[in-house]
């Protein structure tokens, strides 16, 4: 008895028991795949591109525009106070990082492990680790204050003698960003030479050419050439795998080495990276799932992609659920009046409870829908709960922040905290910001990247002329 692949689309191919699905349906070919992909960027823009632009992109203005209005005014324009020196500001920042650990998880491990199911999604899943690293950017210099003083961040001494302090985890935040940006975008750019250059040959106008052939490299896809993309692109995988770890686990050192009740924990490097794959993998669902049905790309990121997402997702999931037991079981078997204040009436039953159950909802209870196929394979509920966990991981890093500043060791310098306009509309605008790049990389640049898709579509459903192809071109596996 067979049972069909995908329910929003027909398809000639059908899996007995126990077999996998392909990864392409259809019987798509490698004709079929260029034609489809590249068509994204070569024909007449979709009529919903140019308003959904113009919209990203007056939020990214909106943005800019109150970094202009902070700059000007001073961090006074911000909700802090004393005690909380750090709010909406830097929970944007671990917001974003966390945002960019899906795409180098999806295409350094998984490649590492020869998980062909990366091959669709990991293009944009790559873009949108870069695109979210630009956003956390914005927020650690901004937060400073004094913006033309950031470059102390830098490691370089001057003529007074001044060297950074190096035992602050804010210039950890600099090198483990800056090195995840730096690898992540030469892994992005290394994978992206084979299309470009499919993207050159296909050109129709000179500028085309000349754009697509510059970023190409002279590539002409020869034994060659293919020889060392692959070992490029596997050095920089082996590169990036250790970064996927690093990164999270450096900046959850911004509050672990720190004595602040709620704060002090050596479960948070695990804790903040399990947090980051989360929140990651959701939002290339919440990317994907609306990209797949406006450019018809069911046969290329089919359900079998979506519902292994959403199976990382339900592992992220419990051990966020362990995470978040063991803080309590931690500051109730610590002793410490101070930690369980901070735990059993800040966050539980206190002023932030609103946001603490916000997070337990949306972080522990909307995941628990993947256990059953149905719901991990409808793109619908999946993209509502990649959404519920999008929120709950942003509030997860506003309790963490303020919450614990808000109640220190003095009863007499508590204070809560209340997020101003610009606050709220800085972080709005980071979102423009991501989406005004987004938008672009799917104008202009390959979605899917083609020639890793021709690797894993079954070649026995081929036609001849595509067999002597797939012969003459070496994809990487």
């Amino acid at each position: 008895m067979s049972l069909p692949i995908d329910t929003t689309i027909d398809t000639t191919t059908d899996i007995t028991a126990g077999e996998r699905a392909p990864l392409v349906l259809s019987g798509r070919g490698y004709k079929d795949v260029t034609d489809k992909i590249a068509g994204i960027v070569e024909n007449k823009l979709p009529r919903w591109w140019l308003p959904a632009f113009a919209t990203a992109f007056a939020l990214s203005g909106v943005c800019f525009g109150m970094i202009a209005y902070l700059v000007a005014t001073g961090v006074g324009v911000w909700g802090l106070n004393h005690p909380v020196g750090w709010a909406w500001d830097i929970t944007n920042f671990v917001f974003w990082v966390g945002i960019g650990h899906a795409g180098t998880l999806i295409s350094a491990i998984l490649f590492l492990l020869r998980q062909k199911w990366r091959t669709s999604i990991n293009r944009a899943a790559e873009a949108m680790t870069l695109f979210a690293v630009c956003c956390a950017g914005i927020f650690p210099g901004i937060h400073v204050g004094r913006i033309w003083r950031a470059y102390y961040l830098a490691p370089v001494p001057n003529s007074n003698g001044i060297w950074p302090n190096f035992r602050s985890p804010l210039l950890w935040d600099v090198f483990a960003v800056g090195s995840y940006a730096t690898v992540s975008l030469l892994f992005w750019y290394v994978g992206l030479i084979p299309d470009l250059a499919t993207m050159r040959d296909r050109a129709k106008t000179k500028l085309r050419q000349v754009i697509y052939g510059f970023f190409a490299l002279g590539w002409r896809g020869s034994n060659r050439q293919w020889r060392h993309y692959e070992m490029a692109y596997l050095l920089l995988a082996g590169l990036s795998t250790p970064l996927v770890l690093s990164v999270h686990t450096v900046v959850s050192f911004d509050f672990a080495t720190s004595n602040v009740p709620g704060w002090h924990a050596t479960i948070f490097p695990p804790y903040f990276v399990a947090g980051a794959v989360f929140g990651g993998f959701a939002m290339v669902l919440n990317l994907l799932i609306p990209v797949r049905k406006l450019f018809g790309l069911h046969d290329y990121i089919t359900t079998r992609h979506l519902e292994n997402m959403c199976k990382v997702i339900l592992a992220m999931c419990c051990i966020l659920s362990y995470a978040y037991s063991m803080e309590f079981f931690t500051a109730w078997y610590s002793g410490s009046p101070f930690e369980k204040f901070v735990f059993f009436n800040t966050r539980m039953q206190g002023w932030m409870a609103w946001a603490f159950w916000t997070m337990i909802f949306c972080n522990v209870v909307s995941p628990q829908l993947f256990w059953f196929k149905r719901f991990r394979t409808n793109p619908y509920t999946i993209f509502i709960v990649a959404l519920c966990v999008n929120v709950g991981m942003w509030f997860e890093r506003f309790v963490i922040i303020v919450s614990s500043l808000s109640r220190d060791f003095l009863p007499s310098s508590w204070d809560q905290f209340h997020p101003t306009w610009v606050d709220v509309l800085t972080f709005v605008g980071s979102f423009g910001v991501f989406f005004t790049l987004f938008l672009l990389f799917i104008r202009f640049v390959p979605l899917v990247a083609m020639s890793e898709v021709k690797g894993v579509i079954d070649v026995k459903k081929d036609e001849p002329d595509e067999l002597v192809a797939a012969t003459e071109m070496q994809v990487h596996r």
